[in-house]
């Protein structure tokens, strides 16, 4: 299955600018002057309640004040949950995020009736400088065991490569680009230059600069089966790649964005994806501009079997 009815969301309780994570991360910006916590906060919430109200099974674990982790409110990026009942724990580019990986957290999944049978824990390269975020540097189609990764600090190749024998994925590598001034840098996650869905993927081909890559991406979505709708540099950094597909108890389908990803859409991009699913979108302004991550970071998939 490519999508899930449960997802872990972290309630923020210290939410700000990490400024680790900005030496790489081009989205985040400092909003000085005004209660971040306060707002991000907020919005946790409305979005949690969109979410619940289609019947999406959302898990909220709140955050500790001990130690501070900034960035707690994307759990995306340090742990997956896999339907074989694996929790597999990654390695984190800044410090301070490493500190996220909480068993309790885990504890907590399995209270609520999961079963886990392995906790895989990569998380040592980390010490050696190679790191590899999870579902924010890597994105799955679960369907035909394809894994694209954008090859960045957060995706060390060799590492993605070792994930994907293990996991029994096909690993499609690229590297992909944006504008900061007048450079062109690397996108410090994948999953905000792409999603993949059950019957569409989301993608900013612009981003990937080598004509050769470019080809063999589009070449695998296509063979997939899958229809490309094609987004902007432009609306991929308002986080229109940013989003992630979610089924409620009934089996039907949601994409999930947030407000500024949908509003930088077209009217024929927005018809495109409602063709195949529901589109739910919540105000993350505060959220994004601070943590420079958008509504899939927010979002760790529970794939794990019930007990």
């Amino acid at each position: 299955m490519q999508t899930t009815d449960t997802v872990l969301m972290i309630e923020p309780i210290a939410f700000g600018f990490n400024a680790e994570t900005a030496k790489n991360n081009y989205f985040q910006i400092e909003q000085k002057g005004f209660d971040t916590q306060f707002k991000a906060l907020s919005e946790f919430k409305a979005f949690v309640e969109k979410l619940r109200s289609k019947g999406i099974n959302v898990i909220t674990i709140k955050d500790t004040l001990d130690p501070h982790t900034p960035d707690s409110i994307f759990p995306n990026n340090w742990v997956s949950f896999h339907k074989e009942g694996k929790v597999v724990l990654y390695p984190m580019f800044a410090s301070n995020r490493r500190v996220e990986r909480r068993e309790d957290i885990i504890e907590t999944i399995k209270d609520q009736g999961y079963e886990v049978s392995e906790i895989d824990d990569w998380s040592f390269p980390e010490t050696q400088g190679h790191y590899l975020e999870g579902t924010g540097s890597m994105i799955f189609d679960h369907d035909n065991k394809i894994a694209y990764g954008s090859v960045s600090l957060r995706l060390d190749e060799n590492l993605f490569r070792e994930f994907c024998e293990k996991y029994g994925f096909t690993p499609v590598v690229f590297h992909s680009f944006q504008t900061v001034g007048e450079e062109r840098l690397p996108i410090y996650h994948t999953n905000v230059m792409m999603c993949v869905a059950d019957q569409f993927v989301i993608i900013c081909l612009d981003c990937i600069d080598d004509e050769l890559e470019r080809s063999k991406v589009i070449e695998t979505i296509k063979n997939s089966g899958k229809e490309i709708i094609e987004i902007s540099e432009e609306q991929m950094q308002q986080f229109a790649g940013n989003m992630l597909q979610v089924n409620n108890k009934e089996g039907q389908k949601f994409l999930v964005m947030s407000e500024t990803a949908y509003k930088s859409l077209h009217e024929d991009q927005i018809s495109a994806i409602e063709k195949y699913c529901e589109i739910i979108y919540s105000d993350l302004n505060t959220i994004e501009v601070n943590g420079g991550g958008s509504a899939r970071c927010m979002l760790a998939e529970v794939f794990l079997p019930k007990k």
